[in-house]
């Protein structure tokens, strides 16, 4: 079997894990537009700021590819997929078969219509050429606007703040809406602003504004003018999806995919940020951009195409970070109508401990400060263990221990081989 991979993130990774996993020998090609091999994004922010050094990026080593017989096309562009007869269209117009590919092509940023956007001065923050570019910048400039309210908008401002530029967040609503409810979300924000970040929050960007040499001026927002020499614009990512969609596949906020990462065509496979699959927790098709799901998705895609037959379990909302030496985590459903909350609040530490209940299970947790027993909270949502009342006053009392873990459970990992 010939296996093609259009892409090059954590999702490819897995999908060779899984593929050699039960195929030792079937042809593997990665077809990525960047020009290096799949490294860790989530560190670019330090590569930035020079805490580590480029040779620290790569997720896996070279030998890795060598040691998996996995061939590599860098620098190259996928501008067709022909279903019809099984190939890929490469921008070179050279034509790769496949016997069965993935679409683990993630996402690209969502600029939003500003006047003033394009143009010297405004970048993205998602991939290694972005850091680069910015690493030309980060001595020359002294301010710095950062529009946006997620992870990547956090991490681009700390890289800038670390090497003293003067960093201001513009945020529409608040930050990490997404996976930390208000007093979460405060502490980060007390806590990046006590280390020299700015935030003007429940603030509208207007527009960019530059000068008659179309250098950035500033960034004009509803509460006035803020002065930058750079903008660096991290409003969102949306799945990278026009090959599929041009492919005739179906499509959603994602590509959909089933239980085996199969597409609407069978050997057709996505997986990670560009994949809409299965929820654990919900049973909803949604599309769940962040490292563990991509990583999980690529190796079910990889042992699928290898013809396995292994259902993924589904996907769980999670986002794990440190800001300035302040641990964060979220894990599941966090902000849900209808569910009971129980939260522990120790404001002058910057701890705070939030479960959310759904009837006897766990379907939730926000850790900030204090996060040694997220990998138990987490065994609990994951697994939806039933609680009993002395199981629920542990684990609201910060004491979710796996001596709380059902019997049957316990048992099945020791018979596990």
């Amino acid at each position: 079997m010939d296996y093609v991979i259009v892409g090059n993130g954590v999702s490819a990774i897995g999908a060779i894990e899984g593929i050699r996993q039960h195929d030792l020998t079937g042809k593997i090609l990665v077809v990525s537009d960047e020009a290096v091999p799949t490294y860790g994004r989530p560190l670019i922010s330090y590569y930035l700021s020079d805490k580590i050094k480029f040779e620290t990026l790569p997720y896996r080593p070279q030998e890795f590819y060598e040691k998996n017989h996995v061939e590599m096309k860098l620098a190259s562009r996928v501008t067709k997929v022909d279903t019809a007869s099984r190939k890929v269209i490469l921008e070179s117009g050279e034509e790769v078969p496949y016997g069965k590919l993935l679409l683990a092509t993630g996402g690209a940023p969502a600029n939003p219509d500003l006047p003033g956007i394009d143009g010297p001065g405004v970048y993205n923050f998602t991939t290694v050429a972005h850091a680069e570019a910015l690493r030309g910048l980060v001595d020359k400039v002294e301010k710095v606007v950062v529009i946006g309210a997620g992870l990547i908008a956090l991490k681009a401002a700390e890289g800038f703040a670390e090497k003293g530029v003067d960093v201001t967040i513009v945020v529409r609503s608040r930050i990490m809406r997404t996976y930390f409810d208000e007093t979460a979300s405060d502490i980060i924000v007390e806590h990046l602003e006590k280390n020299g970040i700015r935030f003007m929050q429940g603030t509208d960007t207007r527009a960019i504004v530059r000068r008659g040499d179309n250098t950035i001026m500033g960034v004009e927002t509803d509460q006035g003018v803020v002065d930058a020499d750079v903008v660096i614009v991290a409003a969102g990512v949306r799945p990278n999806m026009a090959l599929a969609v041009e492919a005739g596949l179906v499509t959603g906020k994602g590509i959909r995919v089933d239980d085996q990462m199969v597409t609407s065509d069978k050997d057709v496979f996505a997986a990670g940020d560009v994949a809409e699959a299965r929820d654990l927790l919900t049973g909803e098709f949604m599309v769940r951009p962040i490292w563990p799901n991509a990583y999980s998705q690529g190796r079910y895609a990889g042992l699928n195409m290898a013809g396995a037959d292994k259902p993924y379990t589904g996907g769980l909302s999670m986002n794990s970070i440190t800001y300035y030496g302040l641990a964060t985590i979220s894990v599941g459903q966090t902000n849900i109508e209808g569910g009971e909350t129980e939260t522990y609040l120790d404001r002058d530490r910057s701890v705070y401990r939030k479960l959310v209940f759904k009837g006897d299970t766990l379907v939730g947790c926000i850790l900030i400060g204090d996060i040694d027993g997220a990998g138990f909270y987490t065994s609990f949502i994951k697994n939806r263990f039933v609680l009993d009342a002395e199981a629920r006053k542990r684990l609201i009392e910060g004491d979710p221990s796996p001596a709380l873990w059902p019997d049957e459970f316990i048992e099945a990992m020791h018979n596990t081989p």
